[in-house]
């Protein structure tokens, strides 16, 4: 059956196409599986409750007919601004329109947010772009440029924001810089989320070619309830596909958790234990609890345009499993850098377990993808990722300013303390920093890294002052969710093949920055490109040789279970100076000749301009395949699809077919321009 909405609907119907609905979620209400809600362009200033489930084979599908014409906002407009002074307006907000949430009372907060600037939930947009909130009214009289936000001319839009207990109001002041607010299009987020449902196992819904934007959404760690503008909540089978989700105060979409109210933001309040075993308790719980396959995950977010939020664009915990992300340009994520803390990224996921990122576009994030705990069976392949490290870095910035612009310090891809196996495979990683690599496990194959590798060896402990404190992260059985077992880091575990290696030239003030950074047991500071950061690591053989013998009860006292694990490497490039691995027999060592990586965006398409393949040799590489990478250490999972078959990786970066000789690098044939 179709049910129709229109917002400009004269009077409320009962759905019929004469009559349509005047509110999508009148349509939620009342759809069964197999129906298809028909939404007509217009604002729906509401938040979207479904309350029943579609199947596989009959979804509940939600489609704008018009793409991008139908908005669902969480923000109201307000047009009762009065001038007070200059440049500074005030409008006063019945408490009424907020119901039992007020996002002007409700401060941003959580497990690992980092509070350095005090943030309500709550936001102020100016022609749809959300202003700058500040903790003092004369900061909005005389605002001060933020050296740390990547618009910094746009920060001089500030807003203050106080109770009026008396009369029930919301004040705020706002510095529109000689705008007049009644005039603009001035909106305050109201709602905490726009297409969400408040029950658990709302299943195979589909939400088709919406706006979703200005939501007052919550922050989001992976030991809390985790909201986003759009979300399953804690579901199976969904599709969020050709939207454009953006201007979340924290996150845009959640695949995330659901609340466990006895362990909700626990390290916050109750600090005896450390997070990392609340997170446990976590994961442990939500197994008791019904989190599988059968029936959580699976879901699809593909050709959505995911920018300015706060936080995150996509983040999740636990309920992303299995699924897919796809074809998504994620951009501008965390640029206001109001918000802090480790849980900020394009995307941020923890337990990606059998999760495929592909053919994404990642740029102007605060770090383009983050995959904390347990990426097994992740699969991060034919993306795009570039200016994910402070690319807004000016000529000069006084000594005092750079210790700010670095909390925004990030890269394209951070695999953190996972066992694997997880696959990096046909992407481009052209920021400064390209892969953080404080885990094992890892296959990297194929890629262009124009950035460094960091933090190798380092990174999977819990910051102890004195004492050991290693963090231990589960890994599950093949393909499922069931905890194998729980265990810490030996690092190393990494293969590196075909890839291309090009040192490219290093912003002064971020070089300097990491060079003076002070000695601490989670980022290293490396700014030069190349595997060499796994010198020292052994080779197969040499590790494996550590166990001839004796390995029986009787056996001498050896460092063998704990020492590094091995690496492998063959048939990579390094240009422009970019260091191999020390053990690596078969790297190629460029000349003189200077490679250029230069990327422009030409009528809207990213076009890669470079000498690279008039510069690249023959060179007799293999095909790499799930038999040749063997399997991830700690979880004895093999590099392989979520279905168990084997990859041969004879696919480049546009699906080409490679030779038996491959090219190292994304691209089969490469060209001195190429459009991406």
């Amino acid at each position: 059956m179709q049910i129709y909405v229109s917002a400009s609907a004269t009077r409320n119907g009962n759905g019929s196409q004469d009559l349509p609905f005047q509110t999508i979620g009148q349509a939620a209400q009342v759809a069964q599986a197999g129906d298809e809600v028909l939404v007509a362009p217009g604002i729906y200033r509401e938040n979207v409750d479904s309350i029943n489930s579609g199947t596989p084979e009959r979804r509940i599908v939600f489609r704008s007919v018009e793409k991008g014409g139908a908005i669902i906002s969480g923000a109201e407009p307000v047009k009762n601004w009065v001038r007070q002074q200059g440049d500074v307006w005030m409008a006063r907000i019945p408490n009424g329109i907020f119901g039992g949430y007020n996002p002007y009372t409700t401060l941003v907060s959580g497990d690992w947010y980092i509070a350095t600037k005090i943030a309500h939930t709550g936001d102020v947009f100016l022609n749809g772009k959300s202003m700058y909130e500040v903790t003092e009214w004369n900061k909005v009289e005389c605002p001060e440029k933020s050296v740390a936000s990547w618009d910094p001319d746009f920060s001089l839009y500030t807003w203050y924001t106080q109770q009026d207990e008396t009369a029930d109001e919301t004040v705020i002041y706002a510095n529109f810089q000689g705008k007049n607010p009644n005039e603009e299009n001035v909106e305050i987020s109201v709602r905490n989320t726009c297409f969400h449902p408040s029950q658990e196992e709302v299943n195979y819904i589909t939400l088709s070619g919406f706006k979703v934007c200005m939501a007052a959404t919550q922050w989001a760690p992976p030991t809390a309830y985790q909201e986003g503008m759009i979300g399953p909540h804690w579901s199976k089978g969904w599709i969020i596909e050709d939207c454009e989700v953006f201007e979340s105060k924290c996150s845009g979409i959640s695949l995330g958790k659901y609340r466990q109210p006895n362990n909700d933001n626990k390290w916050l309040y109750h600090k005896y234990k450390d997070g990392t075993q609340t997170e446990r308790e976590c994961i442990c719980q939500a197994q008791v609890e019904g989190w599988t396959k059968e029936r959580i995950g699976s879901h699809i977010v593909r050709r959505c345009d995911i920018h300015d939020c706060g936080q995150t664009g996509i983040v999740g915990h636990l309920g992303g499993v299995f699924s897919i992300i796809e074809d998504n340009h994620i951009h501008h994520i965390n640029n206001k850098q109001n918000l802090a803390g480790a849980e900020i990224g394009g995307i941020k996921m923890h337990a990606a377990i059998d999760v495929i990122i592909r053919r994404n576009h990642f740029h102007h994030c605060t770090r383009g993808l983050w995959l904390d705990w347990q990426a097994q069976g992740t699969r991060v392949s034919q993306n795009l990722f570039h200016h994910n490290t402070l690319p807004n870095l000016a000529e000069k910035v006084e000594a005092d300013e750079v210790g700010e612009i670095m909390q925004g310090i990030g890269e394209d891809i951070f695999v953190e303390v996972s066992h694997g196996p997880t696959l990096i495979d046909n992407n481009l990683l052209l920021s400064a920093r390209s892969i953080k690599l404080a885990c094992q496990g890892v296959a990297v194959v194929h890629n262009i890294i124009a950035g460094a590798l960091t933090a190798v060896g380092i990174g999977t402990d819990n910051g102890a002052k004195t004492l050991s404190s290693p963090r231990y992260t589960p890994y599950h059985m093949p393909h499922r969710t069931e905890v194998a077992g729980f265990m810490t880091f030996l690092h190393g575990d990494m293969r590196f093949y075909n890839n291309i290696f090009v040192q490219m030239p290093v912003h002064p003030i971020l070089k300097a920055a990491m060079e003076n950074m002070p000695s601490n047991g989670w980022d290293d500071g490396n700014t030069l490109c190349g595997t060499f950061p796994y010198d020292g690591y052994p080779t197969f053989e040499e590790w494996s040789k550590e166990f001839e013998g004796d390995c029986g009860m009787g056996s001498a006292p050896s460092d063998r279970y704990y020492m590094h694990l091995p690496v492998w490497a063959s048939g990579n490039v390094y240009f422009n100076g970019a260091r191999a691995w020390e053990k690596e027999k078969d790297a190629y060592r460029s000349p003189d000749k200077e490679i250029n990586l230069e990327l422009h965006c030409e009528k809207g398409k990213q076009i890669l301009k470079t000498n690279l393949y008039q510069n690249m040799p023959k060179l007799a590489t293999a095909t790499i395949s799930t038999e040749k990478l063997g399997m991830a250490f700690e979880p004895e999972e093999k590099f392989e699809n979520p279905d168990g078959r084997s990859i041969i990786f004879n696919q480049d970066y546009f699906g080409i077919h490679r030779t038996v000789n491959p090219t190292p690098g994304p691209f089969e044939q490469g060209a001195e321009e190429i459009e991406l």
